[in-house]
C-alpha cells in the first residue's frame, strides 16, 4: 500500500506547521492542556472498549498517541496515517520505545485519499485533526469508504463551549495564554493561534452530527467533555 497525498495550499501549510512543531507537540500538548488531553484519549477509548475492534486505523495520528493509548483494545493492528513526516517520525520513536512495533504501523497519508481497501477497518478514529481536513464531506466519505459494515467511527475534537462564566474564561485562555505560550516554545509563531481559529471555524456539535448522518453514518452519539471544550462523536456504519 502506497499513500497518495493531494496536494493543495491548505495541506502544504498544515503538513509545514505541524512539522515545524513536531519537536514540542507532545510536550506543549500536555503542558498547555494540564495533561487533561491524556484523560480525554483515555475515556474515548473506554467508549470503544464494547465494539472490540480489531483492525483499526487513526486518521491524522500526528505523533500517535491515540494510536498507543488504543493498544487498551488489544487489537490486531492499528495504521496510523498522517501528512506531517516529521510528527510520523517522532510517533515511530515513541512506538519503538514502547515495544509496539509490531503492532502499530505509521503511514505517510491524507485523509482525503486513505490508502486502503474499502470494507477494511473494524474502527477509524480521529483524534484533534478532523478540523484540519481540507474538505471534511471528502473525509467522512473515505472513512466511511474503508470501514466495515458495522464498524465503528470515533472522532475526538475540540469544540466550543458555552458562553457561561467557565466558558468564557477557557475562551480568553484559548484565544490569548495558549497561543503566547505555544509562541515561546514552538518553531512555528502562528500554530496556536491556528489552533484557536481552526476550532472557531469547525461545525458545532449539532452540525456535526448532522454531518456524520449526512455521509451515511448511523446511531451517531455526542459527549462533550470539560464544560463543552471538547466532545467525543460515535457512529456507526
Amino acid at each position: 500500500m502506497t499513500a497518495t497525498v493531494i496536494v493543495n495550499k491548505k495541506k502544504e501549510n498544515v503538513a509545514a506547521m505541524f512539522n515545524d512543531i513536531a519537536a514540542s507537540y507532545d510536550f506543549l500538548n500536555h503542558f498547555l492542556s494540564v495533561n487533561t488531553d491524556k484523560v480525554w484519549r483515555k475515556k474515548a477509548v473506554k467508549m470503544l472498549m464494547p465494539y472490540s475492534p480489531r483492525i483499526i486505523l487513526d486518521v491524522a495520528t500526528g505523533t500517535g498517541d491515540l494510536a498507543i493509548a488504543l493498544q487498551k483494545l488489544n487489537p490486531d493492528k492499528t495504521y496510523g496515517i498522517d501528512i506531517a513526516g516529521e510528527m510520523l517520525e517522532i510517533g515511530r520513536k515513541k512506538i519503538r520505545s514502547s515495544g509496539l512495533q509490531n503492532k502499530i504501523e505509521m503511514i505517510k497519508g491524507d485523509a482525503l485519499n486513505i490508502p486502503f481497501d474499502p470494507d477494511f477497518f473494524d474502527a477509524v478514529t480521529v483524534a484533534f485533526g478532523i478540523r484540519n481536513f481540507e474538505n471534511l464531506d471528502q473525509g467522512l466519505s473515505q472513512i466511511f469508504n474503508v470501514l466495515k459494515k458495522g464498524g465503528v467511527f470515533m472522532i475526538l475534537e475540540f469544540s466550543r463551549p458555552k458562553n457561561n462564566l467557565p466558558g468564557l474564561l477557557y475562551k480568553f485562555y484559548f484565544s490569548r495564554i495558549l497561543p503566547f505560550v505555544g509562541r515561546l516554545f514552538s518553531r512555528n509563531k502562528g500554530a496556536y493561534r491556528y489552533l484557536f481559529e481552526s476550532v472557531q471555524q469547525f461545525p458545532g456539535v449539532d452540525e456535526m452530527k448532522k454531518n456524520l448522518k449526512n455521509n451515511g453514518f448511523r446511531d451517531v452519539q455526542a459527549r462533550t467533555l470539560s464544560i463543552g471544550i471538547a466532545t467525543i462523536y460515535i457512529a456507526s456504519k
